[in-house]
């Protein structure tokens, strides 16, 4: 009997069935506006000299970086310009097959001897994966089982080592895709040999002993930032073929261990390219967010946990949008929650020098090219099928899903201002009356979240589990779901404490001042800096934290994650901290909470983190 993968438990939808509106719409513009819709005319490296494309320049990693994230985009936004562009790319990747099997220019890590590195391969079959699933194009399945044939052949004398050792789990992923698609048994055994010689990830985070941040002369693969928001996702994906329980636990360990050794406000962690601890004044680095919440979007169709999603849209909506400037056109290479200036300087980090300004390609061009897909994949996996022929919520945005079922199309129209507003409606569109269940994620902050269903009844809903409304629904159905949004505090790194708000992180509204320090605008280099005080310790009751912060609403506009277009302020007392100061161009170690100011009680301005450039999130108690 042929071997079968534990079932997902729900299920993506094709590319092209969710479709965002309102704000994460106007998100998805103000991108393909910016750098994603232009880079191939301003960055020389995804120009026409690539060498995917013929040229001369690149042919590892950065034409398959890019193609991932503008795939989606364009088929999101159903952008003909941008298609066309997919296209040119596609029909490189798939004519560029020799007869052995191989894709692409022969040509690795340009630092390591490794010409035949299969790792940008493994970044093509994610295209090709969202491209079938697109247009059910079936020469996408001829190039890819006749690479894993050559892979197959390959593997036993010429193993997995670099960057395709650590990252594997991109490559089983998408070979357990093409099993589930085609039944070719044998691409099972291929994955057995991926995992057999990739890195030991879930033993890795099992037995945890990166705990510190790691010093320059001792950095290794397994404590670099990106490989480990890759390597999330290893545990759920072998627990689909070994079934056993401890890659399940695997997940959860890495989660609280990455967590509570270098793990900041907004649910990402530390590395700055490698483990930094939990200084809030220590970077991440952008291609780690977005393969951390591409990581979470997968594992999400393994286990369906709650936590998963909650854990996506806290990065999502906080450190996504805070390392790109507002307009998309630059972005950071590493964020810090405590970012107070932004410049080049010798921070004494495990990156260089110029890692933290804007840019189009601070520090190293890895980000510029692999930015594109943070956006566009979260709004195609803000709705899923399920096995039981019916639909789940992942993440709130304001979409459309339309799908067939039991025959029937079936759309359903969200609209909401979420995660800025407390409210969500579902309204159902359909032109025939359709019986399917709809799982409805409940967050685990949400306490007395409520839930209206169509007749008018209201009910109070548990936290941190899926709500299942299974009926029959007809045109124009409506279910209003509330998330009440509470202010909580958490303690963070020296006894400081960070202010959350639903699936929101508050960080102090600071002035600022941008200079062009190379480049053309608008993609050019930017220093900022301060025009503000930033060293503020804050007033607050831990025990009531809603009496001493006043919440103030405002419009979201078309530019939500922007300062000036921030659509919440909170209010709060603080006073200046003096003694907490610059140190190596950062904000210096959070003095021990509480601490002592003799300075006047003033009102302190805090906004969503992803709308801020500069900020401190993380902040000592005063007296």
């Amino acid at each position: 009997m042929t071997e079968q993968l534990f079932p997902l438990k729900y299920l993506p939808l094709p590319l092209g069935q969710v479709r965002p509106r309102g704000w994460l719409k106007e998100q998805l513009e103000i991108q393909s506006r910016g750098l994603s819709g232009s880079i191939e005319e301003v960055w020389e490296d995804l120009g026409p000299d690539n060498m995917w494309l013929g040229g001369s320049r690149d042919g590892w990693e950065r034409g398959p970086y890019y193609v991932d994230g503008l795939l989606p985009l364009a088929y999101l936004l159903d952008d003909e310009n941008l298609k066309n562009n997919v296209s040119k790319w596609l029909e490189a990747f798939l004519n560029y097959q020799d007869e052995e099997g191989w894709i692409g220019p022969v040509e690795g890590d340009p630092h390591r001897d490794y010409p035949r590195d299969p790792w940008p391969i493994f970044v093509v079959f994610k295209v090709f994966v969202q491209y079938y699933e697109a247009t059910k194009e079936e020469r996408v399945l001829e190039v890819m089982l006749n690479f894993c044939r050559y892979l197959n052949q390959h593997l036993d004398a010429h193993p997995l080592r670099s960057w395709a050792m650590f990252r594997w789990a991109d490559m089983a992923l998408c070979v357990q895709w093409l099993f589930d698609v085609t039944e070719e048994g044998w691409l099972l055994e291929l994955s057995k040999k991926l995992q057999k010689q990739g890195f030991n990830w879930q033993n890795h985070f099992t037995h945890f002993i990166y705990q510190r941040p790691q010093p320059v002369d001792k950095l290794k693969m397994e404590t670099h930032v990106v490989n480990n928001a890759m390597g999330l996702k290893t545990g759920g994906i072998w627990f689909r073929q070994s079934k056993q329980d401890s890659d399940r636990e695997a997940v959860c360990r890495a989660l609280t261990n990455l967590d509570k050794y270098h793990g900041q406000a907004t649910g990402i962690f530390t590395g700055d390219e490698h483990f930094g601890g939990k200084d809030p004044s220590r970077g991440t680095e952008l291609c780690a967010v977005v393969e951390y919440m591409f990581s979470l979007e997968m594992l999400m169709t393994i286990f369906a946990d709650v936590a998963l999603a909650d854990r996506l849209e806290q990065i999502a909506y906080n450190a996504l949008p805070a390392t790109f400037s507002p307009d998309m056109w630059t972005h950071q290479y590493d964020q810090q929650a405590n970012q107070v200036i932004c410049s080049i300087a010798d921070r004494g980090w495990t990156n260089g020098s110029e890692a933290n300004i804007f840019g189009l390609e601070p520090n190293f061009g890895c980000c510029t090219a692999n930015m594109h897909q943070g956006w566009p994949k979260l709004a195609a996996h803000a709705w899923m099928g399920t096995p039981d022929g019916g639909l789940a919520k992942i993440v709130y945005a304001p979409s459309k899903v339309t799908t067939q079922i039991n025959g029937k199309t079936v759309s359903i129209i969200e609209s909401t201002e979420y995660p800025f507003r407390e409210t969500v409606t579902l309204e159902i569109q359909t032109e025939e009356k359709v019986r399917f269940p709809l799982h409805l994620r409940i967050p685990t902050w949400a306490k007395n979240a409520s839930v209206t269903l169509p007749d008018g009844t209201e009910q109070t809903v548990e936290s941190g589990q899926f709500f299942v409304i299974e009926r029959t629904w007809d045109q124009g159905d409506e279910v209003k779901l509330q998330f009440p949004m509470e202010i909580t505090i958490r303690r963070g790194f020296n006894g400081s404490v960070s202010i959350h708000r639903g699936p929101l992180v508050y960080s102090l509204k600071m002035g600022e001042e941008w200079v062009l320090i190379d480049g053309t605008d608008p993609y050019g280099d930017y220093e900022i800096h301060p025009t503000t005080p930033w060293n503020y310790g804050l007033e607050i009751d831990l025990d009531d934290p809603q009496s001493s912060i006043q919440v103030m609403l405002k419009p979201v506009g078309p530019m939500p994650f922007s300062p000036e277009g921030a659509p919440i302020q909170l209010k709060v007392k603080g006073k200046i901290v003096p003694q907490w100061g610059l140190v190596n161009s950062c904000a210096g170690p959070i003095p021990a909470s509480p601490t002592s100011s003799t300075e006047p009680t003033e009102e302190v301005i805090l906004i969503p983190y992803g709308c801020t450039n500069l900020r401190v999130t993380e902040f000592p108690l005063v007296r």
